[in-house]
């Protein structure tokens, strides 16, 4: 049993957004049917690649997922689709999608055969126009405070965090809507726009007040920590190190284990301040850490990793993918959260599943994505209910397909 055990959850989408959202709730126990056009939708070869050819992306962004493969430009194709979407059922008719098309996989016409339909739309700007993370980025000005202070170059982020922020808002949309038809106010359509998500958080984050009011825009600061105290430090063994004194504590943990007690009050008496403010400690930050640069250059990471951990201190070391998941045990099978998985496209390695855990019900297993169309032939039987032979001429027109056999390759 499962949080969202039942519930049947149908996406058509691309990219990073709503392919997220489909997974999150898969992941949650929902059945989530994804369908795309007969070989493969905008993300079936996306990178990164395994060293097979086969798309990494696809596999992680649809786990635990069922495939259906539909020829989406024929009439009986579209029908098909249409029927999933409003397959009956007290706990289906819940759509996401951010590839709505008009006269078709669109709120107005999908309602007329299912009234209480729920369907979550996410689209680029709210004109409807289109955007990706790599435009709205720099569009809101965030490559702008990013990067080394001094630097006059923009420099974009290679985390998608509005994709990913927006995708989580489409889980928690089609949760709250389907909530409000669950107390018989009927279905309704949710549209989302990325560019507006990104928008509200600056909002949220205090920027959009900022620049306001201040009449400024942030200057860029390298690695520092905003607004309090974080820096980084090349040790004596060349590796780098993260470290924060954002909150009181922290800080005073970072001064005391440091031994920096006397010369942080003799800095203190210079610049006339106290760093016990964290304002303070950013306004001042060059000074703090040009007292704290010989420190960490004299000294290995293995010299005081052991006494920062015990001492509570908040800080990490700077490593690549690769790095982090052969030292840190949260990147590992030592957390639940992951577990081996064979992946039928592109083989075997460690998979999440959802990073809840939901303590009433247990936590579920990280789970494969399918091949693709490999629930096909499941789906136009059970949801759609068509006979064997129906669905037999439905193969031989090519209006749906299956698992192809060069997909089903490992990559092991």
């Amino acid at each position: 049993m499962s949080v969202l055990n039942g519930m049947r959850v149908v996406e058509g989408s691309a990219f990073v957004a709503v392919p997220l959202a489909g997974m999150t709730l898969a992941q949650m126990g929902a059945e989530v049917i994804r369908f795309d056009r007969i070989g493969g939708g905008l993300d079936a070869g996306r990178w990164p690649l395994a060293p097979n050819g086969q798309s990494l992306f696809w596999a992680g962004m649809n786990k635990g997922k069922k495939s259906v493969v539909v020829d989406m430009k024929s009439p009986q194709g579209r029908e098909l689709i249409s029927e999933i979407i409003t397959s009956p059922g007290e706990d289906s008719g819940l759509f996401l999608t951010n590839l709505r098309v008009r006269g078709w996989m669109d709120y107005e016409t999908l309602s007329q055969a299912r009234e209480d339909l729920v369907m979550v739309t996410l689209t680029g700007d709210r004109h409807g126009r289109p955007q990706v993370d790599y435009t709205v980025n720099p569009a809101l000005g965030i490559p702008m405070m990013t990067g080394p202070e001094g630097g006059s170059d923009p420099v974009a982020h290679a985390l998608p965090a509005w994709d990913l922020i927006a995708g989580n808002l489409c889980v928690s949309a089609l949760l709250a809507a389907e909530r409000h038809r669950l107390r018989g106010h009927g279905g309704q359509e949710v549209e989302i726009a990325l560019k507006d998500v990104a928008a509200a958080t600056l909002g949220h984050l205090g920027m959009i007040g900022d620049a306001t009011l201040n009449g400024a825009d942030r200057a860029k600061a390298g690695n520092a920590l905003y607004g309090a105290y974080g820096q980084d430090f090349v040790c004596a063994d060349g590796r780098r190190v993260m470290v924060i004194g954002l909150t009181h504590r922290q800080w005073r943990g970072l001064v005391k284990t440091l031994q920096m007690g006397d010369t942080i009050k003799a800095l203190e008496a210079r610049l006339g301040v106290s760093l016990d403010d964290e304002g303070n400690r950013w306004a001042h930050r060059k000074a703090i850490t040009a007292a704290f640069e010989p420190w960490f250059a004299a000294r290995r990471v293995d010299d005081f990793a052991r006494n920062f951990n015990e001492a509570g201190l908040t800080w990490s070391e700077f490593r690549s993918v690769r790095e982090a998941m052969t030292h840190d045990p949260d990147v590992s099978r030592e957390n639940p959260i992951f577990k081996s998985v064979t992946h039928p496209d592109t083989g075997t390695y460690l998979t999440p599943s959802h990073p809840a855990h939901f303590h009433a019900l247990g936590r579920e297993a990280a789970q494969p994505a399918p091949v693709l169309g490999a629930h096909t032939e499941e789906i136009l039987s059970e949801v759609v209910g068509l006979s064997g032979r129906n669905i037999g001429h439905l193969f031989d027109k090519g209006i749906v397909d299956g698992p192809r056999p060069n997909a089903q390759k490992s990559a092991a």
